[in-house]
Order: structure tokens, then C-alpha cells, then sequence
């Protein structure tokens, strides 16, 4: 487990390991969450890392209800 220490501006070094591992880049925005007591950081993906990312993946059909068309 690798640790980082807060800083009296409230700042954290992301450990290299895990910026490495996670191709972190300077200047890229990361979103923090609270969840039970623990604090879960995330990187925000832009459209272009987006771009493929669900290729390959399964495709499902996607069927509406008779109730939710609007002409009879």
C-alpha cells in the first residue's frame, strides 16, 4: 500500500506508481467522492478517451413498451 501525506494547503501527490498506472496527466481533472467513510478519486475522461471505449461489447437490444409509445 503506498501513502501520501496532506499537506497544510489541504494538497496530495498522487503516488508515480499510481499515476503511471493509471496515465495521469498533469492538468487533468479528477473527481472526488465520499463513500462510507472513505474518499474515492476518479479521473474525468474527455470525449476523445472516451471515443471506443465500448467496443466489442455486447450489444442489447433495446425494446419499448407498448405503453410508452404516443400513436396508438
Amino acid at each position: 500500500m503506498t501513502t501520501a501525506q496532506l499537506s497544510p494547503k489541504y494538497q496530495v501527490v498522487i503516488p508515480k506508481e499510481i499515476r503511471k498506472a493509471m496515465n495521469l496527466q498533469p492538468g487533468q481533472r479528477l473527481q472526488f467522492k465520499q463513500v462510507d467513510g472513505k474518499i474515492e478519486v476518479s479521473p474525468i475522461l474527455t470525449p476523445d478517451q472516451l471515443r471506443g471505449i465500448l467496443k466489442g461489447k455486447a450489444h442489447s437490444e433495446f425494446v419499448r413498451e407498448k405503453s410508452d409509445r404516443t400513436l396508438p
